[in-house]
């Protein structure tokens, strides 16, 4: 591959991550905030938190539908550059709308219509770098750029707000601005054109339901699903959590949580392939899984203690999220592709997005807002934190429990 594709490729997953990074950890804090004094000042949306819950969940949902829609236009009638540029430019527009809606109505439809077109970009962005990449193993070094797009835009954010204050829809303006840039670059991608003859079928999942008769894949999947769920008492309420309880500043909290996507990095070009090769797909997939309830006891722990202790404690924990996403969520598409037959090995990948950035995703985000609204935690309760997070705890404890139970090392194919 020459350098020309290969750093046209790398700096598509630096804008493709970066628009998902300028809004994804900022929006919960934003649609909950109550709403600012005065015109100019600083502030958010008072929705609920099972309100926040829909709105935060669109992706999830768009991510179900996108193999029936933008998957299918690029795979069949238009060359994957030119869509991606289309979708992107339509997706800035639609953000920028969205940093001035106001209403719960009129933020979900618009939010909807952003992840509609956002959410086949994940895929494709994917699907045009393997198709022009001549070794495989290159992928991840294309890759990783995307999880450095994701931190620069929390650099970015925080050097904006500490130049302007105010917060309130500067994560989702920041996103907009990024998918403009990445619209128009996308023109110049390496022509891609449709394969109608090969293309996907969006429910190329249901190959792989036989795999389930496996009872080592079957416990997989499942431990999958509801690690995804309890994923999201971090994404969503994370940066509200690090204001109200730790009180770090607003202009602080995207460095903050770029330790998480630091320690990702770290591990994903560190530590993964070293763990794969020593302890294997379960000692290193038990690894991640016990990753998550560590990091919870101590978010539920750290309001009631001292904070000059607490506070870099729980800085330090959010290491665990990019080791506990690499080992477990990283390590599994491993395992998948490990374990599967060769003719349906795109089918069970398919299979383990559906469970786990699908439906997953979205109810684990739907009861996150229900338990936000149940204990209430805020700058003036901080002690509901502590029951708050030790519900995700008490569920991944769980899971870590029954996948060492139940879990068995594997690495032969499952016969279907």
């Amino acid at each position: 591959m020459n350098w020309s594709i290969r750093w046209r490729l790398s700096l598509m997953m630096f804008l493709q991550y970066a628009i998902w990074g300028a809004w994804a950890p900022f929006l919960w804090k934003y649609l909950t905030d109550p709403k600012p004094e005065a015109a100019g000042m600083a502030g958010g949306l008072a929705m609920t938190g099972a309100q926040a819950g829909i709105v935060f969940g669109m992706l999830a949902l768009a991510c179900i539908l996108a193999p029936f829609t933008g998957g299918q236009i690029a795979d069949r009638w238009v060359s994957t550059e030119k869509f991606l540029g289309v979708v992107h430019l339509g997706s800035g527009v639609v953000l920028y709308f969205l940093s001035q809606a106001t209403g719960f109505t009129q933020v979900t439809t618009l939010m909807g219509l952003y992840c509609l077109l956002y959410a086949p970009t994940l895929a494709l962005t994917n699907s045009i770098a393997f198709t022009h990449i001549e070794d495989q193993k290159i992928f991840g070094q294309v890759r990783v750029l995307g999880t450095l797009g994701w931190i620069f835009a929390g650099f970015i954010l925080a050097g904006w707000r500490g130049y302007a204050p105010f917060a309130g829809a500067d994560c989702v303006v920041l996103a907009a601005v990024f998918s403009i840039i990445q619209g128009f670059f996308c023109f110049f991608l390496p022509h891609t054109p449709p394969a109608r003859d090969k293309a996907a079928d969006p429910l190329a999942f249901r190959e792989a339901f036989v795999m389930l008769k496996n009872k080592n894949f079957l416990v997989f999947m499942l431990i999958a699903f509801v690690v995804t769920t309890e994923l999201q008492f971090y994404y969503g309420p994370t940066e509200q959590f690090l204001g109200t309880a730790m009180k770090v500043p607003g202009s602080l909290t995207p460095i903050v949580l770029s330790v998480a996507q630091a320690a990702e990095l770290l591990a994903m070009a560190l530590l993964l392939s070293y763990a794969l090769r020593h302890w294997g797909v379960r000692k290193t997939m038990a690894l991640g899984t016990i990753a998550w309830p560590l990091r919870y006891v101590v978010f539920a722990l750290a309001p009631l203690g001292p904070l000059a202790i607490m506070k870099p404690l729980v800085i330090a924990s959010l290491t665990l999220h990019g080791l506990g996403y690499t080992f477990f969520f990283v390590a599994s598409q491993v395992y998948v592709d490990m374990v599967s037959p060769k003719h349906i090995r795109a089918s069970a990948q398919s299979l383990l997005a559906l469970v786990t950035l699908g439906i997953g995703t979205w109810l684990g985000v739907q009861f996150t807002g229900l338990m936000m609204d149940y204990f209430k935690p805020s700058a003036t309760a901080l002690g509901q934190w502590t029951p708050f997070f030790l519900v995700p705890c008490a569920l991944t404890v769980a899971c870590a429990i029954a996948f060492l139970l139940f879990f068995k090392e594997q690495t032969e194919e499952i016969k279907v």
